[in-house]
């Protein structure tokens, strides 16, 4: 029985089979929920609404917990039956830990920790309100681009590193650089090589804040060619995200076409396989338009290789 209840619930939180149109509902009401605290928490941060809404303020915070914290201990007892646990050979208690550790969980635990410490730890009002706006980050759950995104910088995450090393070695060549143009001139604003490194910074990253800048000949000429060679360096990470972002694109779409094409292997897609590719269509984010296109082609493509196109023959 309580398996049986595990596999529903965890089909609800995870939108597939039948419970689709309850799991969308679920996921917008706990978005609403999300914005309703983050529009709270904001509002909190001025005195007078404060302390003129405070129950109000108190209450939402204390149902908002409270259904945050029920989603965690579902999700982390139903997290076994997901498709990515389910096929580990582990005990449900190795897989409940490593769901545990995952991003999207760690989130979810940051999103009531801060309530529920508070009544054991004093905090300082304002680290507390920070540390609540993180719920924002739930939204990640719910956001399949914000997923996309996460999954580009874990596939680029070698390719980053390397790319900030480059910027942190260029960062420092550029402090040292303009210390000893400018230090004897302007000693308040390059005395040392960590006063410098605030312009460099600025300057590496085309802000160019302006309240430190060269006033020497040489020193405006070496700032120039940090300025050229700062195009470049943010142009790295931003090409490798770039890239990456579209070929996770490309990876989803290749799933879901390769998931029509074994819908077609009997020649059609009947009830339960478009029941199946819709949660697929889901699960990757892709538009139903998108997904609509992407079966009449193959479909079209699987018709088009089962008649001879000399004799129109089937094959």
């Amino acid at each position: 029985m309580s398996l049986h209840l595990r596999e529903k619930v965890a089909a609800v939180l995870e939108e597939t089979g039948q419970y689709q149109r309850l799991g969308r509902a679920v996921d917008i009401f706990l978005i609403l929920l999300i914005l309703a605290n983050v529009i709270a928490i904001v509002l909190e941060s001025e005195k007078a609404l404060s302390q003129t809404y405070h129950s109000h303020f108190l209450r939402l915070e204390i149902i908002s917990v409270s259904i945050f914290a029920l989603e965690y201990v579902l999700r982390l007892w139903c997290c076994v039956d997901k498709i990515e646990y389910a096929q580990l050979k582990q005990p449900n208690w190795k897989k409940r830990l490593k769901y545990a550790t995952s991003p999207l969980a760690v989130i979810d635990l940051i999103a009531i920790l801060p309530t529920i410490l508070m009544a054991f730890i004093t905090f300082d009002l304002r680290f507390l309100r920070v540390i609540r706006l993180l719920r924002i980050f739930k939204l990640t759950r719910y956001s399949r681009a914000m997923q996309l995104l996460l999954a580009a910088f874990k596939e680029e995450s070698s390719s980053l590193l390397a790319a900030f090393f480059i910027m942190s070695v260029v960062l420092i060549m550029a402090s040292c650089g303009i210390y000893l143009i400018e230090h004897d001139i302007q000693p308040d604003k390059f005395g040392s090589i960590p006063k410098a490194m605030w312009w460099a910074m600025a300057t590496l990253t085309t802000v160019g804040y302006g309240d430190s800048v060269p006033v020497t000949p040489l020193g405006q000429f070496f700032g120039g060619l940090i300025t050229l060679l700062s195009m470049g360096m943010v142009a790295i990470p931003t090409g490798l995200l770039a890239s990456s972002f579209a070929e996770q694109l490309r990876k989803r779409r290749d799933a879901f076409n390769e998931a029509i094409l074994h819908a077609l292997v009997d020649g059609e897609v009947d009830e339960n396989e478009r029941q199946h590719l819709e949660a697929l269509r889901i699960e990757l984010g892709l538009s139903p338009l998108e997904a609509n296109q992407a079966i009449k082609l193959m479909t079209s493509q699987r018709v088009h290789h089962m008649y001879c196109r000399h004799c129109g023959k089937k094959l």
